[in-house]
């Protein structure tokens, strides 16, 4: 039996998360899966209430677990970074989860706001380290306050870091290759040289101390994956290409802050935050990985019921594929697809007038449809 501990967080969380565990709940059963929900207060309300971001207790509690799914923290009662810092970076931080995966693609169906571009283009993977660079919080303040303040931050790139990252990154341009080619998949004239590719996104011409590391580290392991195309691009040329040609990518290796960035650009090439999910990876599963969405809590449409629920879904799919379920993964994004590509119902953010509830009932609905 596995063991998932749910978050659900601030401001649209809870709303999202209740979607998100109804299909789990039908599709653990129907594919005979056992998966035991472990609620945990943590977040605002609990910040408010009792003082405390994250008890050692409740840490501890959740080290034990197979998985973690995070609904959004943030609230703007709560002073920046309290929470941010304190739940979610600590997370990630503690339990070791030094990938951050953010897959980018266009669901059929799904406007994006890139002219002349479809489904067939927009398509990729961002692996993001997530574990050292401006994250790690190393810094400090010199005369704060004063007209002569000095406010240092400091970027940490490590040997070890920096590899583990970017052979993830090779290794799924491999896995996504491999799984082409079995498919048969033939090559469109713009897809041609997308996949197998692995494009390394830092600033080497600037940073050159913290990304010379990076595109040295970079070099030495495209060395063992001949059959992977390694590129590499500059942050500015990236976001500029990422709207330009999307298609160019297929598995992207990057910084935390860079990745921050970008994969936002990339949510909104898919359609935007409430589509968007994304994995807190932990590799070496010494700790449990962690799932969310990518939109955060939203504060301004919380407790309306129109938070779109797909971003939390698709992030209980990515939950399923870490946890080895596969085929239950793959029936919960056919479903998601299939809701998208009848084009409703859907919330207000891909302009519809749905409730968060329909829209988690469509793909629901869909689910049993195809129940073996």
């Amino acid at each position: 039996m596995a063991k998932l501990g749910v978050i659900e967080g601030d401001g649209v969380g809870p709303e999202v998360i209740r979607e998100a565990l109804g299909v789990l709940k039908f599709v653990a059963e129907s594919e005979g899966l056992e998966i035991a929900i472990v609620p945990f207060d943590l977040g605002a309300k609990r910040f408010h209430r009792t003082g405390e971001v994250l008890p050692d207790g409740e840490r501890d509690a959740l080290l034990k677990l197979d998985a973690i799914l995070l609904g959004a923290v943030g609230d703007p009662t709560v002073p920046p970074g309290v929470l941010e810092k304190g739940l979610l970076l600590k997370l990630r931080f503690d339990f070791h989860q030094y990938i951050n995966l953010r897959p980018v693609r266009l669901y059929p169906g799904v406007e994006t706001p890139i002219r002349g571009k479809g489904p067939a283009d927009i398509d990729f993977v961002v692996v993001r380290e997530n574990n050292e660079d401006l994250y790690v919080g190393a810094g400090g303040f010199t005369r704060k306050g004063t007209s002569e303040e000095v406010a240092i931050q400091t970027s940490i790139n490590t040997r070890v870091g920096v590899e583990r990252c970017v052979r993830y990154a090779f290794e799924l341009a491999r896995t996504r290759a491999s799984e082409r080619a079995f498919a048969g998949l033939a090559r469109s004239a713009v897809d041609q040289g997308k996949r197998g590719r692995t494009t390394l996104v830092a600033k080497t011409n600037v940073l050159t101390y913290a990304h010379d590391l990076w595109m040295r580290t970079f070099n030495e392991v495209a060395v063992d994956y001949p059959e992977i195309e390694a590129d590499y691009q500059h942050v500015d040329a990236c976001c500029m290409r990422m709207i330009v040609s999307p298609e160019r990518f297929d598995v992207i290796a990057t910084t935390n802050m860079f990745g921050d960035i970008i994969t936002d650009i990339g949510a909104v090439l898919q359609g935007g935050m409430g589509l968007a999910a994304s994995g807190n990876l932990n590799p070496d599963r010494t700790a449990p990985s962690m799932f969310e969405p990518v939109h955060g809590s939203a504060p301004d449409i919380a407790g309306k019921g129109i938070a779109n629920p797909i971003a939390a879904i698709l992030s209980i799919a990515m939950m399923l594929d870490h946890l080895g379920s596969t085929a239950a993964a793959k029936r919960v994004r056919e479903a998601v697809a299939a809701v998208l590509a009848a084009g409703a119902p859907r919330t207000p953010d891909l302009g519809g007038t749905a409730s968060t509830a329909t829209v988690g009932r469509a793909v629901l609905d869909q689910l049993k449809k195809g129940t073996r």
